[in-house]
């Protein structure tokens, strides 16, 4: 890229990757909030954790009208729709007076997030010049990294404003409300980009779809660009049941069981309830606040790692070296749980977790999915692999409190059961899945239907 054309590329890519910051900001504010929500409303574990997964039940609707709502209507129109909805569930969430309102203001959120999940990569991917996709793939993962940090961040400051009294009756209320201000900024930026040239190409039209790719990869390559789109282009919308028909099938597969593993191996687990994992192992309130600090800042810093080895390394060995750092993170930080050990070597062992999931699972799971499903049915399989990503994130966030706290799992055995799924996401992609580092997208789109011209090969 040169000149006019990079900042082009560079802008455009980084506005959608800001729908990945409130995804992030708006997913880890709880963590701050939780315990002292837990305090204000007098919740049970139960409700606890409904409080905090209550944004990912919105997720799972928001991710799969998004697919039909980004073909229908357009990938940038349905960012303006999360956008709102992000500035809509902030404001409502600092002011409920019990857990019912509460609930609803952060399913909203959710409804946002969970789209925007699906048509940020999509729509990144799809302007993205093949060489460079996977580092401006990656700013998605680095916007929502950097969300989850900024927030950890402005709830340990908020926190410091007042004592325990204050927090549990205003201070978490500022931390929900400060969601607004990005959202609002992000509906700002919305209003400067292009829409997809590949949704343009899709419904016919060209023009406009030439104009994107002119400023995206330069006026040389714009016309070879587009007539590869086109001769991949149908002109309709895909259905749901396409998604299991050949050559289909496999790459939806791959993407939907990828996205599976990036949050049963137990992620969002300590995004949002470090706070309470460290209270758990011994360490006070504000011990526990600076450690989740440590978090987001290691989380951010391999977040960059990533970025500057997702186009060298390949998509491939990132998962393989990142799977396997993890599994042994995890069967660490259940071996201090089971020796009642604290300090630094459980914070050391959970910052490891932290680095390996930002290095590998975490970016290159979002990257993966978007550029290995065929452009036709493109949306409609990436609001499939979002909808197990919160449908599994819902399990993960509701199931651990009641994990943790039983007597008989603890936060031992809940840590070896992570550790155990990580070690299945090693071998799944050592297995199967295949590198698309260097190829465009309809490059990729080719190798499955050459698959299937020459038959179903074995896994």
């Amino acid at each position: 890229m040169h000149g006019a054309t990079a900042r082009f590329v560079v802008f455009v890519t980084s506005v959608a990757s800001v729908g990945g910051f409130l995804f992030g900001y708006d997913t880890a504010v709880i963590n701050g909030a939780n315990t002292f929500l837990h305090a204000a409303m007098q919740l049970s574990p139960a409700q606890q954790g409904l409080a905090s997964s209550s944004v990912i039940i919105g997720c799972i609707p928001g991710a799969l009208f998004a697919g039909y709502l980004s073909d229908r209507f357009g990938r940038r129109t349905t960012l303006f729709v999360c956008a709102a909805l992000y500035i809509v569930s902030a404001i409502l969430s600092a002011v409920p007076r019990e857990l019912g309102e509460f609930l609803v203001a952060r399913f909203l959120g959710g409804f946002g997030i969970g789209a925007s999940s699906m048509v940020c990569p999509v729509y990144i991917a799809e302007i993205a010049p093949e060489k460079q996709r996977g580092r401006l793939g990656t700013l998605f993962q680095l916007g929502i990294v950097l969300g989850i940090f900024l927030s950890l961040f402005v709830n340990k400051i908020i926190q410091g404003f007042g004592d325990e009294s204050w927090n549990t009756d205003i201070g978490w209320r500022w931390m929900m409300a400060a969601a607004a201000v990005p959202a609002i900024a992000f509906f700002a930026l919305l209003l400067f980009i292009p829409e997809s040239p590949r949704w343009l190409a899709q419904h016919r039209r060209q023009a406009e779809a030439l104009a994107v790719f002119r400023r995206a990869i330069g006026s040389d390559q714009a016309a070879t660009e587009l007539a590869s789109v086109q001769s991949h282009a149908s002109g309709d919308d895909a259905s749901w049941a396409e998604l299991l028909k050949r050559p289909f099938r496999r790459p939806v597969a791959l993407a939907v069981t990828l996205m599976a593993f990036t949050q049963f191996c137990g992620i969002n687990a300590v995004i949002y309830y470090s706070s309470k994992i460290f209270q758990t192992a011994g360490d006070s309130t504000d011990a526990a606040f600076t450690s989740t600090v440590w978090i987001g800042l290691i989380n951010l810093v391999f977040t960059f790692v990533a970025i500057s080895l997702v186009d060298s390394m390949g998509r491939r060995p990132l998962l393989i070296v990142g799977a396997a750092v993890q599994t042994a993170a995890l069967g660490v930080i259940g071996w201090m749980f089971a020796t009642h050990s604290s300090g630094p070597v459980l914070l050391g062992a959970v910052l490891v977790f932290i680095a390996a999931f930002a290095m590998s699972l975490g970016p290159v799971g979002w990257l993966f999915c978007s550029e290995v499903v065929p452009s036709r049915i493109r949306a409609r399989a990436m609001s499939a692999a979002s909808f197990t990503v919160w449908v599994s994130c819902f399990i993960v966030t509701q199931t651990f409190p009641m994990l943790n706290d039983n007597p008989a799992i603890g936060p031992a055995k809940t840590f070896w059961l992570y550790a155990a799924i990580s070690g299945a996401a090693l071998l799944f992609a050592a297995l199967w899945i295949p590198e698309t580092k260097g190829r465009s997208l309809e490059e990729i789109e080719q190798m499955w239907i050459g698959e299937t011209t020459a038959g179903d090969p074995a896994p």
